[in-house]
């Protein structure tokens, strides 16, 4: 029995890379959906355009981490089938 340690070797950093790539894509998508809107001076949530803005484009980015994310895992299915 022969061991490619260059093949095996490979597979492990590419593994590994993948991993903490799509941990890190994750953890984005987790941090965007629990932003809020920055509160004021008063105190009151803010509700002015600009806040508003700023948490609907990061809300849309968390969808589109989430949604990477879900490509991924469906990737990792179609080639584990086929």
């Amino acid at each position: 029995m022969s061991i490619d340690w260059a093949a095996l070797g490979q597979v492990f950093g590419v593994s590994l890379v993948v991993t903490v790539g799509m941990v890190g894509v994750f953890t984005l998508g987790i941090l965007g959906t629990s932003r809020k809107a920055a509160p004021e001076q008063g105190g009151a949530a803010a509700a002015a355009g600009g806040a508003v803005g700023a948490s609907a484009l990061a809300r849309t980015g968390a969808y589109a981490c989430f949604a990477l994310c879900a490509a991924a895992v469906a990737y990792g299915i179609y080639l584990i089938v086929a």
